[in-house]
């Protein structure tokens, strides 16, 4: 990491998190990154600055206390991440050259901190389509999924998925037994994920990315979820819905979330039994069905250069 990455690191990562000074969440750290630049300053600057210089910042003496204390933390957080390390997972974060590059395009300053990972980082430029649906599937959704990751990768995409059950599970699998790759954004542990033969034998054939914004031993929240998805569709060029529940679910959410800020493309299986996806399609989504090519070139998306651009400073 560079110094602007371990400071980040130092103030924003929830590894060995106090109950008196929470680390900063993504628009804390956007609104801290606003303030220096401002100012002119690089986020390293912090670790040199005085209280007196760090007030004539307009910071309070809380957010000075806080800002002291987080990086304060240094030697403990590199000791615990090593831990992390060792288990073969590394962090990256707003101000690395490497960070998933459309995440930061679409998202802009709202896009997180820092990102753990497990894997070859390089494949998150690789261009993916995205797969959502049900954890309760049926052997149909099944073979549907299978047919439409096998359509995609012929036209040499990857995989995007979340790491839940069902359809998310199912697309990477098939992607990586097709000899394509999958990137995975997860909402729970990744310690527990990549204790897995399968994960690691995947990583190691360079088939498998596995991100999450959440520190690598977090258990599952409704709320890291639907963060999680958001991911799934910024990093993808369209995502395929396979199943979804009407007005609840992530699915749901994301898909109507993805599909009133044109993020990227919508497919939906036009099932006519799954009311969520006659809906879904209703709203904007483009429907689909087995006979689908696989072809998302011919939707309009955005050009990467209408993407928000931001500088490695206000990247930070």
């Amino acid at each position: 990491m560079n110094r602007n990455s371990e400071v980040i690191f130092m103030l924003c990562s929830h590894i060995l998190q106090s109950a008196d000074y929470k680390p900063y969440e993504p628009s804390e750290w956007s609104k801290l990154a606003d303030v220096l630049m401002q100012a002119e300053l690089q986020p390293y600057d912090l670790a040199e600055m005085s209280d007196t210089e760090l007030n004539n910042l307009r910071l309070s003496k809380s957010e000075i206390d806080r800002i002291h204390h987080l990086l304060n933390r240094g030697g403990s957080l590199a000791f615990e991440m090593g831990k992390y390390e060792s288990m073969g997972i590394s962090i990256v974060t707003r101000a690395d050259t490497n960070y998933p590059k459309k995440i930061k395009a679409r998202l802009g300053k709202s896009c997180p901190p820092l990102f753990y990972y497990a894997g070859n980082i390089k494949l998150a430029d690789q261009k993916c389509v995205g797969f959502a649906g049900s954890r309760n599937i049926d052997e149909t959704d099944c073979k549907f999924t299978e047919k439409i990751v096998s359509k995609i990768n012929t036209l040499e995409y990857a995989v995007v998925s979340g790491g839940a059950k069902g359809i998310d599970t199912i697309s990477a699998d098939c992607s990586i037994q097709n000899g394509s790759q999958a990137v995975v954004f997860l909402a729970d542990s990744m310690v527990k994920q990549i204790r897995s033969k399968q994960t690691i034998s995947a990583i190691q054939n360079n088939q498998l990315l596995l991100l999450s914004a959440v520190k690598p031993d977090m258990g599952f929240t409704a709320a890291t979820a639907m963060m999680r998805n958001k991911y799934i569709y910024t990093q993808s060029e369209g995502t395929v819905i396979v199943r979804s529940d009407y007005k609840k679910g992530g699915t749901w959410s994301g898909a109507t979330d993805c599909i009133r800020h044109e993020i990227a493309p919508v497919f939906c299986w036009n099932h006519p039994e799954y009311k969520g996806n006659q809906e879904l399609i209703k709203l904007g989504a483009i429907p689909i069905d087995e006979n689908w090519d696989g072809n998302i070139s011919v939707v309009k998306k955005p050009k990467e250069d209408e993407f928000v651009q931001l500088s490695l400073f206000e990247n930070t």
